[in-house]
């Protein structure tokens, strides 16, 4: 098999990371592109319920700001850990799995490569984010089963 020349790594900066870019390296063709993707959600729409007007609290930009460059830090250090430049390092925001297909639509990307957990229930087979991405893309979808640590 010659794999696969562009790669889409959604990772969520966990340790499973690791894992998802390792099976994405596996299925690449030798000289193919890999590009690493976090989306960050922004803190707005994930307490929009909490509060219904205005700010969920004063100074809730700054906090965001702060976790982004965190996150983004860490997204560098997985990517120089494998040899990813940094043009192939994406740091987005919005909702991961629509960010996700975007992405891969708009960088005609051959594959998505993400992790899913176990989950019970609906979620039993893929988690929500890679269910959507799976069943919204126009590509291949490789679905890295991951376990949390117990």
């Amino acid at each position: 098999m010659s794999g696969y020349n562009k790669i889409a790594v959604a990772i969520d900066l966990s340790s499973e990371s690791t894992a998802v870019l390792k099976r994405a390296l596996d299925v690449a063709a030798p000289e193919g592109e890999i590009h690493l993707l976090y989306v960050q959600e922004p803190m707005d729409s994930v307490y929009m319920g909490v509060v219904p007007y205005g700010p969920v609290f004063v100074g809730m930009d700054e906090v965001e700001e702060n976790l982004r460059s965190e996150l983004r830090q860490k997204l560098d250090t997985i990517g120089e850990e494998v040899g990813i430049p940094e043009s192939g390092r994406h740091f987005l925001s919005g909702t991961p799995a629509r960010e996700i297909r975007r992405f891969a639509e708009e960088h005609a990307m051959d594959l998505i490569v993400l992790g899913t957990h176990g989950q019970k229930g609906v979620q039993l087979l893929l988690g929500a984010t890679a269910n959507s991405v799976l069943h919204g893309s126009s590509c291949d979808v490789l679905a890295v089963r991951v376990y949390d640590a117990e």
